[in-house]
């Protein structure tokens, strides 16, 4: 395998890439969930093994993926505007149809040899667009040495979440093979209005703050020392085997030595409780007393929680997302049982999984306008945290362009915030297995390769049948 510190992209052509249909421009705001969201960027790639030889490159690149992102755009075409600031200090978009800025390369390397364990080498910088821009989506298609594609996308994610940001792609490629949208994207906002008159819960005020509440580091008491090298974030991608993933699963749900569990746990619950111990037994064996508690937070979906039958709700095209966390001893997550941190899990997740926590939350983002807010996980701490995306709807499968299902696919955030962030996906061939994307500072990705290297392993070549 190369070293893919030495491997160079160049971008050939940049454009931008409107929709085929003229738009009258006009302002969307953002809902009140969008508002939670800093300025973030998100990513996703699809790598595909060389097309048969009726697809070159430039038929690729003009005849497939620039005709149909036109006409997808026609239905999305908030992707094509900008996100502009309002007349009170709030971003919103400005549907201008400015244009999705589209950018075609090639790179000096075989998808064999991408080191696709290692994002940071691999793909950020090189095969996801970085998007400089006000714009809300930028893409970059690749050709590698050996004849394969890269398919790169960056979401703003003030305007999209990873619900959304499914949802394009898969409607992208069915229009290359001239197929009929199969979710046409909804952008009414009246889905999210807050009631009259407006009330939430207290528990929201746990997770959720202002961010002019947030302590800034020139504003401690004490002087910040400098980033140390294993405080500095890095991404990796493993696979986990289906039998690791119900083996997972069967011990959340025991109940040994652990209080009776009144509801199955899932296997994304039973994941992120392991995730939760496996680093806080790390911490633990490397006799750091520097931490007391653990923070695990999980990303929910609130679509179907608020839905109430509205089918239109499930092509909602926006940021409908709560961030419930927990916060326990590291000596208890490491000491009890995995069923007793998986109950854990279940328990702050059940805060959040209703439509009174969604109408409330929505409520209090309307109680503290136009001052920003975020999720407090996200806000730092003097505890170290991390937190859980699932990305089972991933349709890394459903990519198809014409020319074959991709050989992989995954999420890419780069976000460089200080919790970490994990994201597991389906496995591109379908067997069951997850491949699983990390972003977390480097002492925790060395405590879970240390310690449960029989779980994660690394992504390679060998594994996606690539050589």
């Amino acid at each position: 395998m190369v070293d893919n510190r030495e491997f160079s992209v160049r971008v050939i052509k940049k454009e931008a890439m409107a929709a085929a249909l003229p738009m009258q421009h006009h302002w969307l705001p953002q809902s009140n969930l969008d508002l939670l969201l800093p300025p973030l960027t998100f990513g996703v790639f699809f790598c595909y093994q060389k097309p048969t030889p009726k697809f070159t490159f430039g038929s690729i690149i003009s005849g497939v993926l620039k005709a149909a992102l036109a006409e997808a755009l026609v239905s999305y075409y908030a992707l094509a505007g900008e996100v502009v600031q309002n007349a009170g200090g709030e971003p919103e978009l400005l549907c201008n149809n400015r244009g999705v800025e589209f950018a075609e390369a090639v790179a000096d390397v075989d998808l064999s040899e991408l080191n696709l364990y290692n994002p940071d080498e691999s793909v950020e910088g090189k095969l996801v667009p970085g998007k400089k821009h006000a714009g809300v989506l930028a893409v970059q298609v690749t050709e590698l040495k050996c004849g394969g594609v890269v398919v790169g996308c960056s979401f703003d994610h003030r305007v999209a979440d990873a619900y959304s940001a499914n949802m394009f792609p898969v409607s992208w490629s069915e229009v290359a093979q001239a197929k009929p949208l199969p979710n046409i994207p909804c952008f009414r906002r009246s889905f999210l209005f807050p009631r009259r008159p407006a009330h939430y819960d207290l528990s929201i005020d746990a997770m959720y703050t202002l961010i002019s509440s947030l302590l800034p580091p020139a504003a401690a008491a004490e002087p910040q020392a400098l980033q140390t090298d294993e405080q500095s974030v890095i991404s990796r991608i493993y696979y986990i085997e289906s039998d690791e993933i119900i083996r997972i699963q069967s011990l959340a749900n025991s109940q040994k030595g652990s209080a009776k569990i009144n509801h199955r746990i899932t296997k994304l619950q039973a994941f992120s409780a392991f995730l939760w111990k496996i680093i806080a037994a790390g911490i633990m064996s490397r006799k750091d007393y520097s931490f007391k508690n653990f923070k695990l937070g999980m990303v929910v979906d609130g679509r179907t929680r608020l839905s109430d039958g509205d089918e239109l709700l499930k092509g909602y095209f926006g940021n409908v997302l709560s961030i419930p966390f927990g916060d326990r001893k590291i000596e208890d997550l490491q000491e009890k049982p995995l069923s007793w941190v998986a109950n854990a899990v279940r328990e702050f997740l059940e805060e959040a999984v209703t439509r009174e926590h969604f109408l409330g939350l929505i409520d209090w983002v309307e109680a503290h306008r136009p001052k920003p807010a975020l999720a407090k996980i996200y806000g730092g701490g003097e505890w170290p945290a991390v937190v859980v995306s699932s990305g089972q709807q991933f349709p890394v499968r459903k990519i198809d362009f014409g020319w074959g299902k991709p050989a992989f696919g995954s999420y890419h955030f780069h976000w460089g915030g200080e919790a970490g962030y994990v994201m597991p996906m389906p496995n591109p061939k379908g067997n069951g297995d997850w491949i699983v994307y990390m972003h977390l500072q480097k002492w925790q990705v060395e405590l879970i390769e240390a310690h449960a290297s029989h779980v994660f392993k690394p992504v390679t070549s060998e594994y996606l049948g690539l050589i």
